[in-house]
């Protein structure tokens, strides 16, 4: 199995007839999802997605794959296919088309509905394509086939890439429920025919490589739903994904049978599920559905709400509940179903939550303890009865972080493709097909763009550094001012303490030390100001480190007269 070189520099340029293959995210994260493929120097990219912050990124919105490997090749871009209408696969798209608002789309009518309503709070009107499994089209010199798989939204994408090259096929998410709600399966017939033509490389989903055996039916879930509703005394809280469409389907259709009305809580819930409603893709009895603000005149054991906010995000109306900061408030005898399962890092998040709801009272129902959630990724039984369908020559594992991509390798090891055809890769590295041969060439900058409020890319690793000191230590606040020929202190020094967790009071006994290091300089000749504030730093913070065993953020200012 190749892997990735710390060491790897620049691809060269692409050998005349090669198919080159970079992910910009959702190697080694679960999220980020954007693979670019290249062949005769233009560009098809498959997925732009999002990956969310974790707690070692305060303030931070959201997280973009890198653009500035193709950002000088943008009019290279035939088109970006969404193989389905998550988040981590199409959240990003706005920022790319930002840069370049004419990208076509090309997706299913539920995914490409999804982005649109997207787009349109960013303001930019997309070119965008609508296909179906099935189809078969030319993007530029990329020949696209679609492939129907099953998964937790509908109408969910494969994509098989033909080019002289070879034929690149990108799974997306995808599991195989072989009764699924929808009726539609993962189309193995159509993978078999393609590895009877020949999948020269095949990148496939990792997320459940690790979880033994099959994912268990959708189906399954209605059982469980009915007895939590059986049971419930007063309201019905779920959170779930907002574009989770067939796990509404069911809750709906439960709500419908105990007499129950469904309030929609949130903007992206809201406008998701009209989404899915009008497309005909959320069956909605009549009356079933009633605006929030109607449910103060609904008796308690007739009302059910769904929200978001079952990965614990602080500002998701869950969260918000949690922490009685929502204009529902949760009261004893509530049930409160996640109807999710835990991407990996937000396991904290989301049981902080659980015990905010548990403290005023509420029945939580999740995963841990009811089967109210199936995953949407294939599990090891799954991927080995699909490598052994699609004998590709080529096997890169892609969605995933590194046990899941280690796991998917050793899969497809086991099924025969040969350990040096197997390539785990990692965000920016760049695989090249070349005469049936996948290679890693070199390496792009893939590194995270931080989305904070309307800032894109101006918050870097620096910046993070100092927000984490000033949560975890806080800041202490230095004033000093002194005569500029001299160096001599006229005034001050001045200490105030922010979330240090030490009084201002105690300062009374460094202040001599810096009184009597800032004379020791004078006398030295030193008067430029930011070496001045460098020895009040150095001075201050041994001082702390000494007594309080604190690393907090100093902050010196010196001025001149």
């Amino acid at each position: 199995m190749s892997h990735p070189h710390p060491e790897l520099g620049p691809p060269p340029p692409l050998p005349k007839g090669g198919l080159r293959v970079t992910p910009l995210g959702g190697l080694g994260e679960i999220g980020r999802n954007m693979t670019v493929f290249e062949y005769d120097g233009r560009l098809l990219i498959v997925d732009c997605g999002v990956l969310f912050p974790e707690e070692e990124q305060p303030g931070i919105d959201l997280i973009l794959p890198d653009f500035s490997s193709i950002r000088d090749r943008l009019d290279k871009i035939e088109g970006i296919v969404l193989t389905h209408g998550h988040e981590d696969h199409i959240g990003a798209v706005p920022y790319l088309l930002r840069e370049k608002p004419d990208i076509p789309l090309i997706g299913s009518k539920l995914t490409l509905a999804l982005i649109e309503a997207k787009l349109q709070e960013h303001r930019i009107r997309p070119y965008t394509l609508e296909v179906v499994e099935g189809n078969r089209e030319r993007i530029g010199p990329f020949d696209c086939e679609f492939i129907a798989v099953n998964h937790s939204i509908p109408d969910a994408l494969a994509v098989a890439i033909r080019t002289p090259a070879g034929m690149a096929v990108h799974t997306g998410d995808f599991k195989m429920d072989q009764l699924p709600l929808d009726g539609r399966l993962t189309d193995l017939h159509a993978f078999a025919r393609l590895s009877e033509e020949g999948i020269d490389l095949l990148l496939s989903d990792s997320t459940n490589a690790e979880v033994p055996g099959f994912v268990p039916p959708e189906r399954d879930i209605s059982n469980v739903l009915r007895t939590v509703f059986a049971n419930a005394r007063k309201r019905i809280i779920v959170a779930s994904f907002a574009s989770h469409v067939h796990r509404i389907q069911q809750i709906l259709d439960t709500a419908h049978e105990y007499g129950r009305r469904v309030a929609f809580v949130g903007r992206s819930m809201v406008r998701n599920m009209g989404i899915a409603r009008d497309l005909g893709y959320l069956r909605v009895p009549p009356g079933l559905v009633v605006d929030v603000k109607t449910l103060d005149d609904l008796p308690d054991h007739e009302v059910v709400l769904v929200c978001t906010g079952s990965q614990g995000e602080p500002m998701a109306a869950l969260s918000r509940m949690a922490n009685r900061d929502h204009q529902i408030r949760i009261v004893p005898g509530d049930t409160v179903i996640l109807a999710s399962s835990l991407i990996p890092g937000n396991e904290n998040a989301v049981y902080r939550v659980i015990n905010g709801l548990t403290r005023w009272g509420a029945n939580v129902v999740h995963k841990g303890n009811a089967k109210v959630h199936v995953s949407g990724h294939a599990s090891a039984g799954e991927l080995l009865y699909f490598y052994n369908i699609c004998r590709p020559k080529n096997l890169m594992p892609v969605h995933g972080e590194w046990r899941h991509l280690r796991a998917n390798a050793e899969l497809g090891a086991m099924t025969g493709i040969p350990h040096d055809h197997i390539v785990i890769a990692e965000d920016g590295i760049a695989v090249d097909l070349l005469e049936g041969n996948a290679k890693i060439s070199g390496k792009v900058q893939a590194g995270y763009v931080y989305v904070d409020g309307l800032s894109v890319g101006d918050v870097g690793e620096p910046a993070l550094k100092d927000r984490k000191i000033l949560g975890d230590e806080g800041i202490i606040s230095v004033f000093v001012v002194v005569d500029s020929s001299t160096g001599k202190i006229t005034g001050g020094p001045h200490i105030q303490a922010r979330g240090s967790g030490i009084d201002d009071s105690a300062f009374a006994d460094v202040v001599p030390r810096i009184n009597e290091v800032l004379e020791r300089s004078a006398q030295d000749g030193v008067v430029e100001p930011h070496q001045l504030q460098q020895l009040i730093r150095r001075t201050l913070g041994k001082w702390v480190s000494d007594n309080y065993r604190r690393r907090p953020m100093i902050l010196p200012v010196v001025v001149e007269v």
